[in-house]
């Protein structure tokens, strides 16, 4: 007979599933704010990191709203949005990694060239920090990913699209979490590589800066490509993985 392998569940799954049967049990109500991040992992005695992975795993459910400048907030929801595991909101598959990919393809080179032809100076800067903060984040996972993020979403505002920064918006959650695992295989192992993932962000603000559409789109696929060639060598090396 044959047994499946028993993961141990990392601190911010705890703490997701804290909360979790809080809300099935009604002691967060809709409506209700909660603490903060910081009193949060004062009263869980962790680290703010796993709190936000916790609070972003619930936000993937539905379950929360985090309103910018106020706080986080319980969602109204219907009992059969929380029957199914909290791992479904954070575990990622072989599958499910392509599909993302394929979507991020689909979206953001078309995003890229959308953002060459209709880009304002605001959009530059605001690209343009994302790049600083990404530069100075060699061997900050946290720091990079946020960078990484904030990148992706000011290009996607710089195609002046509401629709497309939405739709981007909408897959952002399931984004950080491959960027987050990217980096933490691979990315950070060594300064060179992390310096080749600056790269390939600051070649799509160029070609976008210099408005040259094709370029944009030419420089996002090979960047989503690279990432997917290395999340690809994973999912080879361990089968069986989630991310």
């Amino acid at each position: 007979m044959e047994y499946k392998r028993i993961k141990p569940k990392k601190i911010y799954e705890e703490v997701a599933d804290t909360l979790l049967t809080m809300i099935k049990n009604g002691d967060l109500k809709p409506g209700d704010k909660l603490d903060s991040v910081q009193q949060l992992a004062e009263n869980f005695q962790v680290g703010r990191s796993a709190i936000r992975e916790a609070l972003s795993a619930l936000r993937a459910m539905g379950l929360v709203e985090m309103k910018q400048g106020e706080g986080t907030y319980i969602k109204g929801f219907e009992a059969s949005q929380i029957t199914m595991p909290l791992t479904t909101a954070i575990l990622m598959n072989k599958e499910d990694v392509i599909n993302l990919l394929e979507v991020r393809k689909i979206i953001e080179t078309g995003a890229a060239a959308s953002a060459a032809k209709n880009r304002s100076k605001e959009n530059l800067e605001s690209m343009q920090k994302a790049l600083n903060e990404m530069k100075i984040a060699y061997g900050n996972e946290e720091l990079g990913e946020k960078s990484d993020l904030e990148f992706h979403l000011a290009l996607a505002n710089a195609s002046q699209n509401p629709l497309l920064v939405s739709l981007l918006n909408h897959v952002s959650e399931l984004m950080v979490k491959t960027m987050k695992e990217t980096r933490r295989l691979w990315l950070f192992s060594k300064d060179e590589t992390s310096e080749k993932l600056y790269e390939e962000h600051l070649s799509i603000y160029v070609a976008i800066e210099e408005q040259n559409e094709e370029k944009a789109r030419s420089c996002m696929l090979k960047h989503l490509e690279n990432v997917e060639n290395l999340l690809n060598d994973y999912f080879q090396d361990k089968p069986d993985s989630n991310l």
